[in-house]
């Protein structure tokens, strides 16, 4: 199933307004709030669902079926594995209306057991994403009378793998990272953006099945929020970048370098690259950016919020989301499950020859976004602060 533009605009929107409003190193997806806060609105009123709505981006009563768009292209994605759950008490009555927009196998019982609904949630979340994700990110009390969760699982091998090496880096002098190396005569894997915040050097590294990680390091000073938001705006087309193949000579992004070198026969073009692996997890409370997603007024437990999902008063009481990334020499992995819960890179002799090498190391904090490349959907974002270390030789 394709995903409309106008969603993946939506959701990419998102991505770049929640890297703005985070700090230090994390790895978060809005694709695994989006359809959440989409099918919250179709079910909200008053000022829910026009917070709802303008979270969403779209207007509350397309948001519905934009979120059943959106999960089933995730579900048609290979590396993609995503799924959708609600859980409801037994005396809390779903409009059929609302409910009919769900999968069918989707809707759980709450027993009111909060040591057995527990596993039951932590059981889904570890199953729906192959063990990466293990618990529920959902303060569940006895007030709880409805879960709506999603899960997203992503992997990608890559089409070249890295090699394995120490890292010499001045920001992360204390320690030795794990270093990956490639180099490849594919010179426009490799570009440079001119950003309003500053230029930003964007590498691609491609997955086998159409699940890529692109790579971003920004000028010194720009910030997280600054450089994810460039990614986005990257690929929505709004700074053009200009390819390695043809970048100047000299250093014309951060942490590049280009160079025209002699040797002695005809040698393709190269681009060598340096970068580190990383493993990261982050858990997110989205209740603590309310305005960023639309829950402001649905927090309220004194109010009705939500008249199209059931008849009885709900508010939003607890919203979370637990994620993970993985970055290494052979592939990525990452995945995110979200529940909200509601509540009452010398030339010798005879240099006759010239080649064109591009030098990219990405040696300081960078950040990532991870997308399925025919459609530009990004599925998961982060800011790289901790490398993973090179391992120690035996007898060291």
């Amino acid at each position: 199933m394709r995903v409309a533009r106008a969603t993946v605009r939506a959701v990419n929107a998102l991505t770049a307004r929640w890297a703005g409003a985070v700090d230090g190193g994390t790895v978060f997806s809005a694709a695994g709030v989006w359809p959440l806060l989409a099918l919250l609105a179709d079910g909200a009123g008053g000022a829910a669902r026009a917070e709802l709505a303008d979270a969403v981006g779209l207007p509350a009563d397309q948001a519905a079926a934009a979120a059943r768009e959106l999960l089933g292209g995730l579900a048609a994605m290979r590396g993609v594995d995503s799924a959708l759950g609600l859980w409801t008490k037994r005396t809390l009555k779903v409009r059929e209306a609302w409910a009919a927009g769900l999968p069918a196998e989707a809707h759980g019982v709450l027993t009111g057991d909060l040591g057995a609904d527990r596993a039951t949630l932590d059981g889904w979340a570890s199953k729906r994403t192959g063990g990466l994700i293990e618990r529920m990110p959902v303060a569940l009390t006895d007030d709880t009378q409805l879960v709506l969760a999603s899960a997203l699982a992503l992997r990608a091998e890559w089409l070249r793998p890295f090699d394995e090496t120490p890292m010499e880096s001045l920001y992360w002098s204390d320690r030795v990272p794990l270093g990956l190396f490639r180099s490849t005569a594919l010179l426009d894997r490799i570009g440079v953006a001119d950003t309003p915040d500053g230029h930003v050097t964007r590498l691609r590294v491609l997955g086998k099945s159409a699940i890529d990680v692109h790579l971003l390091l920004g000028e010194e000073g720009m910030t997280s929020g600054q450089v994810l938001g460039a990614g986005v705006g990257i690929l929505d087309g709004r700074h053009p970048v200009v390819p390695g193949d043809q970048l100047p000579y000299g250093d014309p992004g951060p942490g590049l370098n280009v160079t025209k070198e002699r040797c002695t026969s005809p040698q393709p073009p190269s681009l060598d690259v340096t970068t580190v692996a990383y493993d990261m997890s982050a858990r997110h409370d989205l209740l603590r950016l309310h305005r960023l997603f639309g829950l402001t007024t649905a927090r309220d437990a004194t109010q009705e919020h939500f008249p199209g999902i059931s008849g009885f008063p709900l508010a939003i009481g607890s919203a979370e989301q637990s994620t993970m990334a993985r970055f290494g020499a052979r592939g990525f992995r990452s995945a995110a499950v979200t529940a909200f819960a509601a509540i009452p890179g010398g030339a010798p002799p005879d240099l006759r020859y010239v080649t064109t090498t591009i030098t990219a190391r990405f040696d300081r904090p960078f950040a990532f976004l991870a997308l399925h490349r025919h459609s530009r959907l990004v599925l998961a974002a982060g800011w790289v602060t901790e490398p993973e270390l090179y391992p120690e030789e035996d007898g060291d």
